[in-house]
């Protein structure tokens, strides 16, 4: 009888010792199944035009949030795991940026960080809108992507409406409604026509001409907007696109207001025409890059420099934001990071100041609203 109690006792130990370690086991199995996170680094992956045509755009964008991530993990990282970023060229095309999301996800990053382009985000949705994959700050200005279909998108920029909202009522003070648009024909600046177009109208702007720019049409789209007299006009193009109409449109005489999309990037503009870039108005959805009173971007300009990347613009300095606000959730999700804690994390971000700059996520997964206009004035330089 007491050998059987004995038994028994021993047996019922053995018991309970299997089941915590099996707990312990499950509970191991579950920080280790969380795709992306080890005990050293929290893998995020990244698809943008590192060449081609939007390079200018992205190259800068990707370059500004690896030197914050670079900062980061100088410091020691994030609770012991460094922050690596797995960055592919898609050279600005949808297809070849599906296919890099493909290769991202089946190397079971914790998410995706930084892509540009509004196309190429549409077309990589349909990989993550019924998973727990976020996608994280795109470069890219679609209204559309802030919608409902787009459940893991998180954007820190505002949509081209807002920006087309802010130039509608700044050329309405100067008294200017009749307004052209002259754009180029890459997808991103046919994303942006389309809020033109929707927004503008809606505020009162007549839209009194449209024209394409592409090779050698620009004199002639030119002359096709000038025929119908604007008082104001829309340019949605790259640097150099843009560059190149509104110096035709100043030599053929147009003394009104010329306005730019973001995506003109106000510094690149302003070094493309110098003086002849004299009375253009450019959307900026950053602080200046060029602002010396912002803390933001002296410690970029600083990590700019240590790297010898040269002068920063503010492409650069929209990446670098976005690593620093994913870097601040990532603080609040804690010891073990999960992708769920990720969410909730973005969500409650709330007036986070980075160096001056502010951004406050509120459930609508847009974390600022700021446009800002710019002038360039008469020596080429770029002024509030």
């Amino acid at each position: 009888m007491t050998t059987t109690i004995k038994v028994a006792g021993a047996l019922r130990a053995f018991a309970r010792i299997t089941m915590v370690a099996a707990f312990a086991a499950l509970a191991a199995a579950g920080v280790k199944a969380q795709d992306g996170v080890s005990k050293t680094a929290i893998s995020l992956g990244q698809s943008v035009a590192m060449t081609g045509p939007g390079a200018t755009l992205a190259l800068p964008f990707a370059q500004g949030a690896r030197l914050y991530f670079d900062r980061v993990n100088a410091g020691g990282g994030i609770n012991g795991r460094k922050i690596e970023l797995s960055t592919l060229d898609d050279m600005g095309k949808p297809d070849t940026a599906v296919a890099n999301t493909k290769k991202l996800l089946e190397q079971k990053v914790f998410s995706l960080f930084g892509y540009y382009g509004s196309p190429q985000v549409t077309a990589v949705n349909a990989l993550l809108k019924d998973t727990d994959v976020l996608l994280f700050a795109p470069m890219a200005g679609a209204d559309e992507l802030r919608g409902s279909l787009y459940p893991n998108v998180y954007s820190v920029r505002p949509g081209y409406s807002e920006e087309a909202a802010v130039i509608t009522r700044h050329a309405e003070t100067l008294g200017m409604r009749k307004l052209a648009i002259l754009h180029a024909k890459d997808p991103e600046s046919l994303a942006a026509l389309d809020s033109a177009e929707r927004t503008m109208g809606g505020l009162g702007a007549n839209l009194v001409a449209k024209s394409a720019l592409s090779g050698g049409s620009v004199a002639s789209s030119v002359d096709q907007v000038l025929d119908k007299k604007p008082e104001s006009v829309l340019v949605i193009s790259d640097a150099a696109g843009a560059a190149s109409a509104i110096r035709d449109l100043r030599a053929k005489g147009f003394r009104g207001p010329v306005y730019g999309f973001s995506t003109t990037g106000e510094s690149l503009l302003a070094e493309q025409l110098g003086a002849a870039g004299a009375g253009v108005v450019v959307a900026r959805v950053t602080p200046k890059s060029d602002n010396a009173k912002s803390v933001l971007v002296r410690e970029l300009q600083a990590d700019a420099l240590a790297a010898k990347l040269g002068k920063s613009n503010v492409y650069m300095l929209e990446g670098y934001i976005a690593a620093w606000t994913y870097t601040e959730a990532l603080r609040k999700v804690g010891k073990d990071p999960t992708r769920a804690k990720l969410r909730k994390a973005l969500d409650s971000l709330q007036d986070l100041n980075l160096g001056g700059f502010r951004i406050h996520f509120d459930g609508d997964r847009v974390g600022s609203r700021l446009v800002e206009l710019s002038l360039i004035d008469g020596t080429g330089r770029v002024r509030e």
